[in-house]
């Protein structure tokens, strides 16, 4: 069995395990859903309403028979109802989740644009000032909060400058693309900022490495151009680390920038899963979650896929 195989058939196992985990921690919270979504009006219900209410959203039945029914309909694409839509939880998780991709991909292409040139330049400047200079904004990046920099950002580009809208009603991608464009440039450099600074550490890590390595050295020592060793020797093999990271980090973007989509009031899967959390849906959490979890596997294996196809001495196949 190769390894590609493999990771599939785990996929299934990972999968029942974080639903379990997700649906028991849910309801360890204090309240339950009714109240959560009713308020103060949910003491003026008789006992005959909460318990159709009970029976409506399948909160009658004990623990067990609530995950089995769950999970029987999750592997037929029905991860249930949502008490704070009153919608199918699919149906809500699709209609957010593209917001959260556009943030995800626009703050990687921020991050790969400034980190991966800067970690490159820090590497072939390495021990000289303009290193240090890389490396302390590197580190400054890594150690400040999302939310501050969220901050700074909108008050640099929106007050102080007024080049770019802090927030407002949010305008979907494919209705006003210039518009959306500009409404998402501000998160997305608030999380790429922060993926930049560790990608730029990386990059340049890895470059110091491969610099360094024999065969480097005689493609100097033949009278390569440097510019040719570094891009065309170096890069390809510093590669693999970038890659784990970024997909580490596209896992965890895909998961719902929370913090990002509350400032900017961005209607995402993570401002979703928050409010879902806060009115105790759990079916919208369970399903959210579960959802979450598959993107990141899924991204898992493409990066460990793309391993082999940076490295070729890497065979998958025989792990």
């Amino acid at each position: 069995m190769n390894y590609l195989t493999r990771r599939l058939v785990t996929f299934p196992l990972v999968m029942l395990g974080v639903s379990v985990l997700v649906f028991i921690s849910i309801r360890l919270v204090p309240g339950d859903a009714i109240t959560a979504m009713l308020g103060t009006e949910a003491g003026l219900l008789t006992p005959a309403q909460r318990a159709a209410l009970e029976t409506y959203f399948g909160m009658d039945q004990s623990w067990f028979g609530q995950y089995w029914h769950w999970l029987g309909g999750a592997l037929h694409g029905d991860l249930g109802i949502s008490v704070t839509y009153g919608k199918p939880v699919l149906d809500v998780i699709l209609r957010v989740f593209p917001l959260t991709l556009e943030l995800a991909l626009l703050s990687m292409i921020v991050a790969l644009a400034i980190g991966l040139p800067a970690g490159i330049y820090a590497a072939t400047h390495a021990e000289k000032p303009s290193d240090l200079i890389v490396r302390v904004v590197a580190m400054i990046g890594q150690s400040t909060p999302s939310f501050v920099v969220a901050l700074l950002a909108i008050y640099a580009l929106s007050v102080w400058f007024g080049v770019l809208p802090a927030m407002g009603t949010f305008t979907p991608l494919f209705e006003d693309p210039l518009k959306n464009l500009a409404q998402m440039i501000l998160p997305a450099l608030t999380l790429g900022f922060a993926f930049a600074a560790a990608v730029t550490r990386i990059s340049r890590s890895a470059m110091l490495d491969i610099l360094s390595d024999d065969y480097v050295r005689t493609a100097r020592a033949k009278g390569v151009p440097q510019r040719k060793v570094i891009w065309h020797h170096a890069l390809p093999n510093a590669l693999i680390p970038v890659v784990t990271v970024s997909g580490v980090e596209f896992g965890y973007l895909l998961g719902g920038a929370v913090i990002v989509e509350q400032v900017f009031a961005l209607p995402g899967l993570g401002r979703t899963v928050l409010d879902a959390i806060l009115q105790r849906d759990y079916a919208l959490v369970q399903g959210s979650v579960l959802f979450i979890a598959l993107n990141f596997m899924i991204v898992n294996l493409l990066v460990d896929l793309a391993y082999a196809a940076l490295d070729p001495r890497i065979r998958l196949g025989a792990q």
